[in-house]
């Protein structure tokens, strides 16, 4: 064997603090890191940084490994509607979701001669794929027995291959477990890591406001289009028919996005000299339901309390005016998609 081989791993890579204080105990071992990212519709936008909370790249650039996007596409939309071991408290499958997702890092592990994989998971963590036995239960599914390293939990697991074949130190990783981040941020100070996000839900599918609008949206459509599930993401969702909703933007971001989603067929509605939520109809048969929307908008207005106001309404290159009425408080619920009072509870108890 030469001498000189360089070892190489490749590396799960969330950008959050776990992930990245993996890579770094593996790069200061010698070992050549390539992390890879994976995108999915349920995240942050990885195109446009400034709407992720850490930049992924600044870790790579400031201490030397290379990173790759890989977006996992319909397979996790798969998955997201039939996951094999369950979902979580909302739509997130997390147990499905890292499977897939060391699926293709083996992949790419086997194309790039890499020696094993790494990733940032801490024991009990997390209470659904972060367990032991749901550990061996991953790795076993993945065929990647004894390939996977968890360098940040390593002492307390089994020696894997890496670490038995004299690759990897064992006395240099780490026996971190539990929910507590002290640890992490004392062997973040030590490799001079200052720049990293608070913990956070960066994934949305474990958000139950989210969660509640993709499952009503798959009950009525098994196959949403990109466009509706980004506009999960804006604004408040009302159903109008089993084809058709209303999306009114909360704030200016919301309503550019609204803005920017709209499409061919697609109605946009703002009240005339008033402040006003953009407000997006859209779905098949939106013709007729122009009124009711023009009226939810009006509901959402500075001027919702008149008994009347001009609705502006855009479409197919054409605007014109319509008077409309506010939305009573009845209509409101009746179609608004929201979380059920006894979800709203259930989740305040736990």
């Amino acid at each position: 064997m030469d001498a000189k081989k360089r070892h190489k791993a490749i590396a799960l890579f969330s950008g959050g603090l776990d992930s990245t204080l993996a890579i770094l105990s593996i790069l200061r071992q010698g070992i050549d890191v390539t992390a890879i990212t994976f995108l999915t519709h349920f995240g942050c936008d990885i195109t446009d940084r400034s709407s992720c909370s850490n930049d992924l790249f600044s870790a790579a650039e400031k201490f030397g490994f290379e990173v790759k996007l890989c977006h996992l596409g319909d397979k996790f939309i798969n998955i997201v509607k039939n996951p094999k071991y369950g979902h979580g408290r909302n739509m997130n499958p997390c147990i499905d979701c890292r499977i897939l997702m060391l699926k293709k890092a083996k992949e790419l592990m086997n194309i790039t001669g890499a020696d094993f994989i790494i990733t940032g998971e801490v024991i009990g963590q997390r209470p659904m794929s972060q367990m032991r036995r749901t550990l061996a239960l991953i790795d076993k599914e993945t065929g990647l027995s004894g390939i996977i390293l968890r360098p940040l939990s390593a002492k307390l697991l089994e020696p894997t291959i890496s670490e038995t074949n004299g690759l990897v130190d064992r006395e240099k990783l780490h026996d971190f477990h539990g929910r507590s981040r002290k640890q992490q941020m004392a062997l973040a100070k030590e490799f001079g890591l200052t720049d990293y996000p608070m913990p956070a839900g960066g994934c949305l599918l474990t958000e139950p406001n989210y969660s509640f609008r993709l499952s009503e949206l798959l009950h009525y459509n098994p196959a949403p289009s990109l466009k509706e599930l980004h506009l999960l993401r804006a604004g408040r969702h009302f159903r109008l028919s089993p084809s058709c909703k209303v999306i009114v933007g909360r704030d200016e971001k919301d309503n550019d996005k609204i803005e920017s989603l709209a499409g061919e067929g697609d109605y946009i509605f703002s009240i005339e000299n008033f402040g006003s939520p953009i407000t997006l109809l859209t779905g098949d048969g939106a013709q007729d339901f122009i009124n009711l929307a023009a009226s939810i908008c009006a509901r959402y207005s500075d001027a919702k309390h008149l008994p009347s106001v001009d609705a502006s309404v855009y479409s197919k290159g054409e605007r014109f005016i319509l008077s409309a009425n506010s939305a009573t408080e009845e209509v409101i619920e009746r179609y608004k998609i929201q979380l059920p009072e006894s979800k709203k509870k259930e989740l305040l108890k736990a």
